[in-house]
């Protein structure tokens, strides 16, 4: 009798959490994302305009973001406020929203598209699917589109 009832004392009761003073959807974790979307877009734009590499954007976008997230949770460390490892997450989420955000303007507005080596097997396999080699491109915006002739 007395097992049967520890094992149901056991089975049945739940062990007490304490309650977190850190909600995963709290006003600042708006903030962190936000900023962090705001920064790594920035850092994106400066790594665009300074170098030339595919690379460098998204190095330069998330070195921003995540640096200033990461230097914030520090300083709360140190006191000025309460560090947490949601407000890291919050910041990381911003992060690859923010780069995605910004590389997909800089490809719509900005990048002519793939290089060349890519192009032609594009090209090659546009032929093969009938679609005619005429190509548009816009100088303001530097877009190629291909145009389709319509049929006589």
């Amino acid at each position: 009798m007395y097992r049967a009832l520890a094992a149901m004392t056991l089975l049945f009761s739940s062990p007490a959490l304490a309650e977190s003073d850190d909600p995963w959807f709290g006003k600042d974790k708006a903030l962190h994302f936000g900023f962090s979307a705001l920064l790594a877009g920035g850092g994106y734009a400066l790594g665009a305009l300074a170098c030339d590499e595919e690379w460098a954007p998204w190095v330069a976008g998330a070195g921003l973001a995540l640096g200033a997230g990461a230097v914030k949770e520090l300083y709360d460390l140190t006191g000025g406020g309460d560090a947490s490892f949601r407000d890291l997450a919050w910041d990381a989420a911003g992060t690859t929203v923010g780069l995605l955000g910004a590389w997909a303007l800089d490809r719509l507005l900005f990048r002519r598209g793939p290089p060349p080596e890519r192009a032609a097997l594009l090209a090659g396999s546009a032929q093969a699917a009938g679609v005619p080699e005429l190509l548009w491109e816009r100088p303001a915006l530097r877009l190629r589109v291909p145009l389709r002739r319509i049929p006589d």
